[in-house]
C-alpha cells in the first residue's frame, strides 16, 4: 500500500464502505488508545458492522468500564484500522500479524511514521479521542453517552486531567461537549488520577528514594527496576505513574524515568515543560512523542541507558540555554 494522507471526511467515507473491522491499539495501552478504539467499535456496531478491539498487552482492570456493553464478536478481519498508534513497532506482539496490512490510521502524534495505507494525523490535537469526537459522527452515528465516556477518558488521561501543555481551547470545548452527553467526569477522574493500588504506591516510594539529579538539578532520573517490581508485585499499569514524578520536582527541567523491562532493554519516559521538547531528545534514540512527553527504548543495561539519556538531556539543555 502506498501511504496516503486523507481528510477525516475521506477516512469516514472509506470506512463506511468496509466490513469486519479490526481496531488496533498500541502496546502498554493507555486511556487514549483504549478510549478511541472502544468508541470506534461502538460506532461501527451502530452502523451494523462487525468490529472488535485488539491489543497485544493485558488491559489494566481500571480501564474495564470503557468496554461496558460492547458485544464481543468473532470474525475474520477484512479491514484493519489503528488508533493512537504512531509506529507499527508499537503494536508489540500484534506487529507480526498486522504489519503492512493497516489500511487506516487515526493519530495525533507528530512522530507518526505514516505507515498505513490511509492516515489522518493531527499533531495539534491533545488526544486521538479529540479527533474521534469529530470523526464518529461522520460515520452517520451521533455520539451517545457510552461513546462519550470512552472519549472523555482518553482526552482526560492524555492531558493529565486538562493540565498539560497540549490542552487547547478546542480541547476544553471538546471536553465540555462530552460532559453534555452525561459523562460522569468526577468518577472517571478519580479512577484515573485519584486512586492508586498499594503496589503502585510502594513502587513510587522506591522510585522516589532512588531519584538522582544531574546538571545542577535540572535533570532528574527515576529508575523502575525489575527488582523493584518484584518487591512490590507491581504491574505494568502500576509503573505508569512514576513518569510524572521527576518532572514535578522544583527546579527540574527534564524528568527521565527508566523502566527496566529486561537485562538488556530499558523503556524511557521523558517529560519536560515549554520551551523544551521531549520528543527531540527521544528522537536521538529512535523514539518520539510530543513536546511535553515522549519515549524511546534502549537495548542496553539500566546504568548505560541512564548515562546516555543524561548526556543527551544535558547537551540539549546547553544548546537551548
Amino acid at each position: 500500500m502506498m501511504p496516503t494522507a486523507v481528510t477525516l471526511r475521506e477516512a469516514a467515507d472509506w470506512l463506511s464502505t468496509r466490513e469486519d473491522v479490526a481496531v488496533l491499539c498500541h502496546q502498554s495501552p493507555d486511556g487514549d488508545t483504549l478510549g478511541s478504539a472502544a468508541a470506534l467499535v461502538r460506532a461501527l456496531h451502530k452502523c451494523g458492522k462487525r468490529a472488535a478491539l485488539f491489543c497485544a498487552d493485558t488491559i489494566a482492570p481500571r480501564f474495564s468500564f470503557l468496554f461496558d456493553g460492547i458485544e464481543k464478536q468473532a470474525f475474520e478481519p477484512k479491514t484493519v484500522v489503528a488508533v493512537d498508534v504512531a509506529d507499527e513497532a508499537l503494536l508489540g506482539k500484534l506487529r507480526a500479524q498486522y504489519e503492512g496490512k493497516i489500511e487506516l490510521c487515526i493519530d495525533h502524534h507528530p512522530s507518526n511514521r505514516h505507515y498505513a495505507g490511509r492516515y489522518f494525523v493531527d499533531a495539534k490535537a491533545a488526544a486521538t479521542c479529540e479527533i474521534l469526537v469529530e470523526f464518529l459522527p461522520m460515520l452517520g452515528v451521533p455520539l451517545d453517552r457510552a461513546m462519550a465516556i470512552d472519549l472523555y477518558t482518553g482526552l482526560a488521561t492524555d492531558t493529565g486531567c486538562f493540565q498539560y501543555v497540549n490542552v487547547t481551547p478546542k480541547t476544553l470545548r471538546t471536553g465540555a461537549q462530552l460532559l453534555e452527553l452525561g459523562v460522569p467526569a468526577p468518577q472517571i477522574n478519580h479512577a484515573m488520577f485519584g486512586t492508586k493500588s498499594r503496589a503502585r504506591l510502594s513502587l513510587e516510594a522506591l522510585a522516589i528514594e532512588k531519584i538522582e539529579y544531574f546538571h545542577d538539578g535540572e535533570i532528574a532520573v527515576a529508575p523502575v527496576t525489575l527488582e523493584m517490581r518484584r518487591q512490590t508485585n507491581a504491574t505494568d499499569d502500576d509503573t505508569d505513574g512514576v513518569a510524572s514524578i521527576p518532572r514535578s520536582i522544583e527546579g527540574v527541567r527534564i524528568g527521565i524515568t527508566l523502566k527496566e523491562k529486561a537485562e538488556d532493554l530499558v523503556k524511557v519516559s521523558l517529560r519536560c515543560p515549554p520551551p523544551y521538547n521531549a520528543s527531540e531528545i527521544c528522537a536521538q534514540f529512535g523514539g518520539g512523542g510530543h513536546p511535553g512527553a515522549a519515549g524511546c527504548a534502549l537495548h542496553c543495561g539500566l546504568e548505560e541507558a541512564k548515562q546516555k539519556l543524561v548526556a543527551a538531556a544535558a547537551q540539549y539543555l546547553e544548546a537551548h540555554a
